[in-house]
């Protein structure tokens, strides 16, 4: 990942934090692509890299948080070594399978596998120890609390090739991807942070029937009930379940389809009932300035924008 980019998705991060509570921070420069890197470990942080990254406290941090993101086609492994913490005097160490930001989850708790508790590994646990975490998407993250100076631990991040991805927060502003679900009854959600014109190239939902893009309001109810459909989403938070709906698409198709969403977040979302091998194909561009939709007063609240 690009420092511009890396920088955009951590403003992303902060800006949403910042409305929720957190403090700004931007990470500096000189990570190195090498396996084996070692570098200090922030108390809000962004991570792109496999590594090694170490925290010790210089005085009392009690909030803090640090995100890792992969490539689409990958998912997260988190190791903790050389813990040293007092988990009785109200230090901690949580993983997460996924992002959270005051209370929003990607991906959200309709779309992924696991229960929410499930998703969470936590060291300080009242049996044993667990230093371990897989993700199960290309995005995880590690929440932490340390009270004592000098105290703290080292996360190792590795990477793993996923061959099927699903739910998936895109590292770029541009760009195109395929989600496949082969037979399984699951939802799919590719999210990209930026304010795109998205465009749907091919969709196969084992039926045979041909459609363009239509509004939501025309055709959300029927695209529900067939069990198998697309849906494009807009919001400036991270839980795909509290999004705008903008479009669906229930019926097979070639060709392009496009929409703008003007929104801190734009999302593909494949909804799939295990009866198919179900698959949509996209492209997606970011937005100009002079290309974002005109805001209108009383619709879609007037931060986010579609048309």
């Amino acid at each position: 990942m690009s420092v511009s980019l890396r920088t955009h998705l951590l403003l992303f991060l902060v800006s949403l934090s910042s409305r929720m509570g957190f403090s700004r921070y931007i990470q500096d420069v000189g990570e190195s692509e090498e396996y084996g890197f070692r570098r200090p470990l922030r108390c809000l942080d962004m991570l792109s890299i496999e590594g090694h990254f170490t925290f010790v406290a210089a005085q009392p941090q009690l909030a803090c948080a640090a995100f890792i993101i992969s490539d689409p086609d990958e998912v997260v492994v988190l190791e903790l070594n050389d813990v040293n913490i007092d988990c009785s005097s109200g230090d901690f160490i949580k993983m997460f399978d996924g992002w959270v930001l005051k209370g929003e989850k990607f991906p959200s708790a309709v779309d992924h596998p696991l229960p929410v508790h499930e998703r969470y590994t936590d060291f300080c646990s009242s049996t044993a120890p667990r230093t371990s975490s897989r993700s199960s998407q290309n995005v995880a993250m590690i929440f932490f609390s340390i009270h004592s100076p000098g105290n703290g631990f080292t996360l190792t991040v590795r990477k793993l090739h996923n061959p099927f991805p699903c739910n998936i927060m895109s590292q770029t502003p541009e760009g195109s991807f395929t989600v496949v679900i082969p037979h399984e009854r699951k939802n799919c959600s590719f999210s990209i942070i930026y304010p795109v014109e998205l465009r749907v190239t091919q969709l196969s939902l084992g039926q045979a029937k041909n459609n363009d893009l239509s509004p939501q309001a025309e055709v959300r109810s029927g695209c529900s009930a067939s069990g198998d459909f697309v849906e494009l989403l807009g919001g400036n938070g991270v839980d795909t379940s509290k999004m705008v709906p903008i479009a669906d698409l229930c019926f097979s198709h070639s060709g392009l389809s496009h929409v703008r969403i003007g929104c801190d977040n734009s999302v593909v979302r494949l909804v799939s009932s295990g009866n198919y091998v179900n698959r949509v194909s996209f492209q997606y561009r970011l937005l100009e300035n002079n290309e974002l939709p005109t805001r209108r007063e009383n619709s879609l609240d007037n931060f986010c924008t579609v048309e």
